[in-house]
């Protein structure tokens, strides 16, 4: 989610993480479990918590919370 939000291609990421760009396809498909330090990159590089990014909990879009507040 947050590599479409931001416009990043599955490209993009792998290449700037250092991994093929298949991994970030099962990894957004939930076929692949990253490894503790592959989860950690990819937190830093989106400027995340890691738990905005890996949960076993469904985590709500950010800014969602705003959004369904009466103005």
């Amino acid at each position: 989610m947050l590599r479409a939000e931001r416009g990043i291609s599955r490209r993009q990421l792998a290449d700037a993480l250092g991994v093929h760009y298949q991994t970030v396809g099962y990894l957004e498909r939930g076929e692949f479990s990253p490894s503790l330090h592959l989860a950690l990159r990819i937190s830093r590089y989106f400027e995340v918590p890691v738990e905005v990014v890996f949960a076993l909990d469904p985590f709500p879009r950010l800014g969602a919370a705003a959004a369904e507040r009466p103005a």
